[in-house]
């Protein structure tokens, strides 16, 4: 059952749950940051997903994503770039003190270090947004409700050299599947969010989040 992760108690339990990572973590340096949007859509709590561009140059375009990039130089912190990029992406201006804290840093395979901000947006008419089209292809919301139900849960198995590699969790049946660090830090989300209500589907050794 999906516990009220947006009444204040709520938000006061996770916010101090989040706290020594984020004074820790805040002004570490990082390659890129990411905006978790814990949102309300028709009166219903969602998490925000952006599709990027299918233009854009790079691995991951056309991928399922937080809004987020790469760290800038004149950005103050990992939080300070999170906020701006998706302003930049979405036209969303998110006030700083609507940030929760910092999730769990990950590496991708490049090594380079990706942090996770937990924020909430409050209520979302996604067709006010105004997405980058340089940037963003689509953006769509996912209630909690959907993600935390088992149907909707899957998992990839990788193999390195005809050998099991890792296990990393997938998201089904919304617009698009959800997957990669995407996912990981969905995963994330909602064992802070619902403790108890999701069993993480994480299992891969050689390519762990940071802490």
């Amino acid at each position: 059952m999906l516990p009220d992760c947006l009444s204040a108690e709520g938000e006061r339990r996770c916010r101090q749950l989040l706290t020594r990572a984020t004074a820790r973590l805040r002004a570490r340096p990082a390659a890129a940051a990411v905006l978790v949007p814990l949102c309300v859509v028709r009166g219903v709590p969602a998490l925000l997903y952006t599709l990027r561009s299918s233009r854009l140059s790079g691995r991951h375009k056309g991928d399922v994503s937080f809004p987020g990039g790469k760290c800038d130089p004149t950005d103050q912190d990992v939080v300070d770039t999170a906020l701006r990029e998706t302003h930049e992406e979405l036209g969303l201006a998110v006030p700083e003190d609507h940030v929760w804290g910092i999730l769990r840093p990950l590496y991708d395979q490049t090594m380079s270090t990706i942090v996770p901000v937990l924020a909430s947006v409050g209520p979302l008419d996604l067709q006010s947004l105004k997405p980058n089209p340089e940037e963003v292809e689509e953006v769509f919301a996912l209630p909690l409700a959907h993600l935390l139900q088992e149907q909707n849960q899957g998992y990839t198995h990788f193999c390195r050299g005809g050998r099991f590699g890792y296990t990393m969790p997938v998201f089904l049946h919304g617009p698009h599947r959800v997957w990669g660090l995407t996912a990981i830090i969905t995963e994330f989300t909602l064992q802070l969010l619902a403790p108890g209500a999701y069993q993480p589907r994480l299992d891969f050794p050689g390519f762990q989040p940071r802490d």
